[in-house]
């Protein structure tokens, strides 16, 4: 299954935003909580509960990100 190139900046949000999202989460709970039984479900957790701010910020900041990037870099 191939998504049209016009929803290409939604799904590098929808992508980048879980990956993240995933990656933070189980940063943030591993540092404070350690590891235990009942991290997965914590994490699972976790995930279901931020990516849905992490996504729109995600998509809404990311073109400002690449502006700048652009405006910086050679």
């Amino acid at each position: 299954m191939r998504i049209p190139a016009r929803f290409a900046p939604i799904v590098f949000s929808a992508l980048l935003s879980a990956i993240m999202v995933c990656i933070v989460s189980a940063f943030v709970l591993i540092t404070t909580q350690g590891i235990h039984p009942a991290l997965p479900a914590q994490w699972l957790k976790s995930c279901v509960t931020t990516w849905p701010v992490a996504f729109p910020t995600v998509a809404i900041v990311a073109p400002w990100v690449r502006r700048i990037v652009g405006l910086v870099t050679a």
